[in-house]
């Protein structure tokens, strides 16, 4: 059978602006869960073939011929997927899936949109859906007990853009922050064998990859594991140009872990800061306090590993001066990146139960929770004040002097990868002040309007 998988982007994500800053933010990537699902596939006998959204257009009219559609949801590309499903059942023979995060936690809402949904994770049922031995309209996923036994994703069945592996060394977090996803989908937390990691790094320096994200969301909660796996690079020479990981600030607890993470190059990182504000850092359960992230920037920065520093906007216990120190922070330390982010209400998350029942959701419209959107109503600021801090923040850090001070520091690529971070910026602003104030019916120009109705 001909089977495609397709994993689509909001159309945020596919406007000129987002993709012109996924140009500077870092090298392109894809998400795993297609690439080893449709390896599943291919080594039974199908013919598979991988599109993603984000990066380039997909062009649809060429892929009415096929057996089996995948279709990868997530909260924000939700209502996408949806339209691409029901664009595909009226027009192809073709039979349409639906999975990921999204459908997972809301089956019987994608069950309208698809022939069968599968929930959580895929590895264990998908030959037997896509062959048509399970029938079930909702198909109930155990979870993949042995990870060593998904095999690895298959960069050569992918049509679109990509210039970075993916490595998964673990599934899910052993931590549950009350805002986040993953713990709820990826649940319990599984390690990979360090032998099987290994060999999946080995096959992809085979490949010609220079570049690799670790995609654990916490690369470093077992840090004695963490210590091997670098070892292991570097005694194996399995050091890559750029490794990219998710870190949390208890790595700075551990001398040799750091040192291991930097000769192995590790040397990206992504630390949820979230907020300097103690109060929030406990609302959230974040188990971190702000001297833990003040000693994690020292410890990154002595051993060049370059930050970047992912903040959430809008905790209750947060107002703007909160947010400013946040960014202030992230630039004091000379992170190499910001990654503001609206805290996002995603549906069966402890923050979106709360805040319904509180009745503070002012949109249900899915393809605005991708953290670039206020979906809810904030306790210390307007909707549209906090809508707007996103964009200043970005600006603030995103600051023309601080592109040389990159460069200086990380040399010239990442500096220019700054400037052009500066220019998207600088350009967002303007576009999203003349959206809201003239472009009726648009969401940011529903936020204003709120705010009006507010003072």
């Amino acid at each position: 059978m001909k089977v495609v998988f397709i994993t689509p982007a909001g159309d945020l994500c596919r406007s000129f602006l987002y993709r012109l800053g996924s140009k500077f933010y870092g090298q392109w990537n894809s998400i795993t869960g297609p690439l080893i699902l449709g390896r599943i596939l291919k080594d039974s006998g199908h013919d598979v073939s991988v599109y993603e959204e984000l990066y380039t257009d997909v062009d649809y009219s060429k892929l009415t011929d096929a057996d089996v559609y995948c279709i990868y949801t997530m909260t924000s590309n939700a209502p996408r997927a949806y339209y691409i499903a029901d664009k595909l059942r009226a027009e192809t023979n073709g039979k349409v899936i639906l999975g990921g995060m999204h459908a997972s936690v809301l089956p019987e809402e994608a069950a309208q949109h698809a022939d069968q949904v599968v929930v959580g994770e895929a590895e264990t049922v998908i030959l037997d859906v896509v062959e048509g031995r399970i029938t079930d309209k909702i198909v109930y996923a155990d979870y993949l007990k042995n990870l060593d036994d998904a095999p690895f994703p298959d960069y050569s069945i992918l049509k679109t853009p990509c210039s970075a592996a993916n490595v998964l060394t673990t599934r899910g977090c052993p931590f549950r922050c009350s805002f986040c996803t993953t713990s709820r989908m990826f649940h319990p937390y599984r390690e990979r064998s360090i032998d099987s990691v290994m060999e999946e790094l080995r096959y992809y320096k085979e490949q010609g990859f220079e570049y690799m994200n670790f995609q654990d969301d916490n690369f470093t909660a077992n840090k004695e594991r963490a210590k091997e796996i670098c070892r292991r690079m570097i005694e194996e020479d399995l050091v890559f140009r750029e490794t990219f990981f998710f870190g949390r600030t208890d790595m700075a607890d551990d001398e040799e872990l750091l040192e291991l993470l930097e000769q192995a190059n590790l040397n990206r990182v992504l630390i949820g800061i979230e907020t300097l504000n103690q109060k929030s850092l406990d609302t959230i359960n974040k188990h971190q306090t702000v001297e833990d992230i003040q000693r994690c920037a020292e410890a990154l920065s002595r051993h060049k590993i370059k930050v970047i520093a992912s903040i959430v906007l809008g905790i209750d216990d947060d107002d703007a001066e909160d947010i400013q120190r946040s960014v202030e922070f992230a630039r004091s330390i000379n992170a190499y990146q910001l990654q503001p982010a609206i805290l996002t209400p995603f549906p069966k998350t402890a923050v979106y139960e709360q805040y319904k029942k509180e009745d503070r959701m002012i949109t249900d419209d899915w393809s605005l929770f991708n953290m670039g959107f206020v979906t809810f109503m904030p306790k210390k600021l307007t909707p549209w004040e906090l809508q707007k801090q996103l964009l200043v923040a970005a600006k603030e850090f995103y600051s023309f002097s601080s592109a040389f001070e990159i460069w200086k520091t990380f040399g010239a690529n990442y500096g220019l990868r700054r400037l052009g971070m500066w220019l998207v910026t600088r350009l967002a602003i303007p576009v999203a002040n003349l959206v809201a104030s003239f472009a009726k019916g648009t969401y940011l120009w529903e936020l204003k309007q709120i705010d009006a109705e507010l003072a």
